[in-house]
């Protein structure tokens, strides 16, 4: 694909971020237009993009000059969009991001993550290892590595130059099946977005784009000696011992992907162990944002059932205490997904723990609003689940009023953007000192 000039439509999301990225660096002229930039919501991402060289642009249609620019959307850009409805109006080409990224990687060297649950850390892992290999891979990712991260790089993106690429691919809207890749993980398959039948349809026929071999989740039989560390945890896995520093048993799960598939393109088990013990996660995935007294506050994109779940459960044994707040991430997902939610927080949510909800997150467009943080929180409490629905003002009073040492403050949801803010918000309520980049330090 020859370089141009492209309009990304929301840029400030993290999988159109991470294509504005890889456009500049292959010599495109980007431009980008996001609702936030148009509220005035000055998300630290914008300083980011117009470092890395892409123009911000309000999102009225003014950035599409004409069917010489290419406009990339995704499956959230609604139709009556301006730049969506400049760029019919001008024949400007219309194209999906997956189906762009996708055409911009050698397939033949291209790793693909995809799955309900785990892609985001395992694409970052195996990511990881293959730079710690000097393989110099080009990682499109969607969620930020904290070793990646800087005053001028979001951390989504590493572009490399050996034509080894490692991309996140995304069953939310079926966009997944834009990719052939040489190798591929499914990390699991759950209901999300789509009921499990269809997810299921969706993962197998993914599989049959894939050149050589596919990593499934791998079964517990394989691993042994899985043991908690000071820092994370160690086990055994192929005759091998690794050891991680970020914590949690779902960790040990991905990583024991991410090593089936670095086994797969002829990595030595001593350089995967050697880049996973320095792997420090990505941001938002048990995130440890301050700590002091006794206190943690952790952030988490945790949003659906088993990565609630995962989240609380990696918190859980190391406090006396689970504060969770949690903002579900759209109207629509809340109510395909409230029995299993129900279900989950009462499963793990012990008679010390506190849930609270958050308002449900809207960011605009079309949505059923008859479905609402109360109503989880009322079958929550059917349950026995000491359980709130609060707004973003009572839970930092109620925090700053209750909380006490033993206790682990975890917010978790996705989409919103402002959540990292809330966390760090929390943190300056209870005076608690920040923490230094990466997941939370098992102790």
């Amino acid at each position: 694909m020859e370089p141009g000039r492209c309009h990304v439509v929301g840029v400030a999301g993290v999988g159109m971020s991470g294509l504005a990225q890889l456009l500049v660096a292959h010599g495109w002229t980007v431009s980008g237009s996001d609702r936030y930039l148009d509220q005035g919501t000055n998300l630290p991402i914008f300083t980011k993009l117009r470092a890395a060289g892409i123009e911000l642009l309000p999102q009225d249609g003014g950035g599409i000059c004409g069917p010489e620019c290419m406009v990339v959307v995704s499956t959230a850009i609604e139709r009556d969009n301006p730049d969506i409805v400049a760029a019919i109006g001008k024949r400007a080409p219309i194209r999906h991001r997956a189906a762009v990224l996708a055409e911009m990687l050698d397939a033949d060297k291209t790793v693909a993550v995809t799955g309900t649950s785990g892609k985001t850390t395992v694409t970052g892992m195996i990511g990881w290892v293959l730079e710690q290999a000097g393989l110099d891979p080009t990682v499109v990712n969607g969620g930020m590595l904290v070793d990646w991260i800087s005053d001028r790089a979001i951390g989504n993106v590493r572009i490399g130059h050996s034509g080894w690429c490692v991309v996140e691919a995304d069953e939310s809207d079926g966009s997944l099946l834009e990719f052939n890749p040489a190798w591929a993980v499914v990390t699991n398959i759950g209901r999300d977005h789509f009921d499990i039948n269809e997810t299921s349809r969706l993962f197998t026929e993914f599989s049959r784009n894939v050149r050589h071999d596919v990593i499934g989740p791998v079964p517990p039989s394989t691993r042994s000696d899985v043991e908690q560390t000071e820092m994370g945890s160690r086990f055994r896995y192929s005759g091998a011992t690794f050891e991680l520093i970020v914590p949690g048993m779902h960790n040990v799960e991905n990583a024991v992907m991410a090593i089936a598939l670095c086994d797969a393109i002829g990595l030595d088990h001593e350089t995967i162990a050697r880049a996973l013990l320095s792997f420090r996660g990505i941001a938002r995935r048990l995130e440890l944002v301050a700590e002091g007294r006794g206190i943690v506050v952790i952030d988490d994109f945790a949003h659906n059932p088993a990565k609630i779940s995962a989240a609380w459960n990696a918190v859980a044994p190391r406090s006396k205490r689970v504060i969770a707040i949690w903002r579900p991430h759209g109207f629509k997902p809340l109510a395909f997904m409230m029995e299993e939610l129900t279900e989950s927080i009462a499963s793990v949510c012990r008679s010390s723990d506190l849930f609270m909800a958050l308002p449900v997150y809207y960011a605009g467009g079309t949505a059923d609003k008859t479905i609402s943080s109360e109503q989880l929180v009322a079958r929550l409490t059917e349950k026995s689940v000491v359980a709130a629905s609060v707004g973003e003002k009572e839970c930092l009073q109620t925090i700053k009023r209750t909380a006490r040492p033993g206790d682990a403050v975890l917010v978790m949801g996705a989409r919103d953007p402002d959540l990292p803010a809330f966390a760090r918000r929390l943190a300056v309520e209870l005076e608690l000192p920040r923490a230094s980049a990466g997941a939370w330090d098992v102790q």
